[in-house]
């Protein structure tokens, strides 16, 4: 996570947490002059459309206030879906035993994306068997993870 996703989910986590929902996650994604900023919410009972507009709404109210953002930006409110993002050590300790991907920022054995199934956590290392093979990948390279969902 970068720093400014990291204040950026200290200004709008409160808010997400008003409205009855749990900010699991926020991804900040730059594309030439614009940006958008993507939150992932979830709740006990699910997620529908209209609680991604209300809290949309919400957000929409504090960004405008405090306008963190220096560019053009668009505002994503989603659930997590059946490829949920793994954003903290607890999300990643409740699949355990599932296939995800993990995309590394800083390339480890030759390679950035690895496709496995998450067997263990070992203090701050998720252990990524690919092919059989068992990755030891430091939860602070990660860059982008989710579950990989299998039909």
């Amino acid at each position: 996570m970068t720093k400014q996703e990291q204040k950026l989910t200290e200004l709008l986590q409160p808010t997400v947490e008003a409205s009855g929902f749990e900010l699991l996650g926020l991804e900040l994604v730059q594309a030439g002059r614009h940006s958008t900023l993507r939150l992932y919410i979830d709740h006990a009972d699910g997620v529908t459309v209209d609680d991604c507009a209300v809290v949309s709404r919400e957000v929409s109210a504090i960004l405008d206030v405090e306008d963190p953002i220096a560019n053009e930006y668009l505002l994503e409110v989603s659930s997590p879906g059946l490829d949920r993002p793994l954003f903290t050590p607890a999300h990643f300790a409740a699949v355990v035993g599932q296939k995800i991907e993990v995309k590394l920022a800083i390339p480890q054995d030759g390679r950035r994306k690895f496709k496995g199934v998450l067997t263990a956590i070992e203090d701050d290392m998720l252990i990524v068997e690919v092919d059989g093979k068992p990755y030891r990948l430091l939860m602070d390279n990660v860059d982008k993870a989710n579950v990989v969902p299998v039909f």
